[in-house]
C-alpha cells in the first residue's frame, strides 16, 4: 500500500513524537541521536523535557518534519527496541 491509502497523514507534514523512560544523564541525547539518525538536526526548540513528578522518568517530545510513513515506522522501530525507551508515542 502506498503511504497516502495507509496513513491519515498528509507528508511531508510536523509530527510529534514522544518518548519516556528512566531518568539519566544520557537519556536525552539517546533519544534525540535516534531520532536525527533518521530526521536530520532537531532544532532545540523542538524539544520538550518533561520530569515526571518525582522526577525518576523522563519525557521527551521531539516535533520532526516527518516525510513519510516509512520515516515515521523507522523512528518507531528503533525506539521501541532500545530498552532504555520505556514508551514511543
Amino acid at each position: 500500500m502506498s503511504d497516502a491509502i495507509d496513513t491519515l497523514f498528509e507528508f511531508p507534514c510536523d509530527f510529534p513524537l514522544k518518548v519516556m523512560g528512566k531518568r539519566s544523564d544520557d537519556f536525552r541525547s539517546l533519544v534525540v541521536g535516534i531520532i536525527q539518525k533518521h530526521a536530520g538536526p532537531v532544532p532545540p526548540d523542538k524539544i520538550v523535557e518533561r520530569p515526571s513528578k518525582d522526577g525518576n522518568y523522563l519525557s521527551l517530545t521531539c516535533t520532526i518534519h516527518a516525510q513519510s510513513k516509512a520515516q515515521l515506522d523507522a523512528i518507531y522501530r528503533e525506539l521501541t527496541s532500545c530498552e532504555r525507551v520505556l514508551v514511543a508515542l
